[in-house]
């Protein structure tokens, strides 16, 4: 049997953990136990003091092809979607996510890709919501979740067609960020966070992820007036000090872990 480490990897690299869909004999189609083993890793990467930004990424040539439809499953096998996490959880994630998709995405890997916070795609890849051509509806909030990144008319085609598209229009409708030779992504994705990891406050980045997934709901006046309140509680924060210091004295920073230094009201929530 097939363990949650062996299906999902699990690395950390010079402060980036790398997360990697681990069933290249099935281009890493998705099933609800992988589906949990990466939700697990990305639990262990949000809690690793050493992991402060994440890439998350395929082994073999494929990112994720969604569901494995062609693969066999038991009695006890755990279905997909799966029945113990929300299949949200990657948005709750307080670090940077950032996915290496490196070959196809379609269905639930693509909607893997749409939940990181930052895309690098190959240029050989190709994509597909997949849904409509399978008989099914538009799963895993996608119908929310893509048009909030590509426009309301971009998803409706994508969506409603369930066409394959290629790496360059991902990138010309704002799907991808950039686009890279198939065996750079991963690196360059990996710079990325590595950056992040070394010149920006986890306090900081997390409490702007928070930002973003709230004031998708609020008025503007509501989110300027939390907005002004976090910015005076973060002036007072140990990562403010930090950040301004090592900017004047023209060295890298030295940002303490999530939770080790300046703190949000968020940070104490159950």
């Amino acid at each position: 049997m097939t363990t949650d480490d062996e299906l999902c990897r699990y690395e950390v690299r010079d402060g980036v953990a790398l997360v990697t869909f681990n069933r290249p004999e099935r281009n890493n189609g998705m099933t609800g136990a992988l589906e949990l083993a990466y939700f697990a890793r990305l639990a262990q990467a949000n809690e690793d003091r050493e992991a402060r930004a994440i890439v998350v990424t395929g082994a073999g040539r494929a990112f994720c092809p969604g569901a494995d439809l062609g693969g066999t499953s038991g009695p006890g096998d755990e279905p997909l979607p799966n029945t113990k996490v929300p299949t949200t959880f990657p948005l709750t994630v307080d670090k940077p996510l950032v996915a290496a998709v490196n070959g196809g995405g379609a269905g639930v890997g693509l909607v893997q890709a749409l939940q990181c916070d930052v895309r690098f795609a190959a240029s050989q890849a190709r994509f597909t919501t997949a849904f409509a051509r399978r008989g099914l509806i538009a799963e895993y909030g996608i119908a929310w979740l893509l048009p909030r990144i590509v426009g309301y008319a971009a998803a409706s085609d994508l969506l409603v067609s369930g066409r394959t598209f290629d790496a360059a229009e991902a990138l010309r409708i704002g799907l991808v960020n950039s686009l890279h030779d198939r065996e750079e992504v991963v690196e360059v994705a990996m710079a990325y966070a590595r950056d992040a990891a070394d010149n920006t406050s986890p306090s900081s980045m997390a409490t702007i992820k928070r930002q973003l997934r709230r004031y998708q709901t609020m008025t503007l006046d509501e989110a300027v007036a939390d907005s002004d309140q976090l910015m005076r509680l973060s002036t007072k924060g140990a990562d403010f000090e930090e950040g301004v210091g090592s900017f004047l004295e023209g060295r890298p920073p030295a940002f303490p872990p999530l939770g080790e230094g300046t703190r949000f009201p968020w940070m104490d929530e159950a």
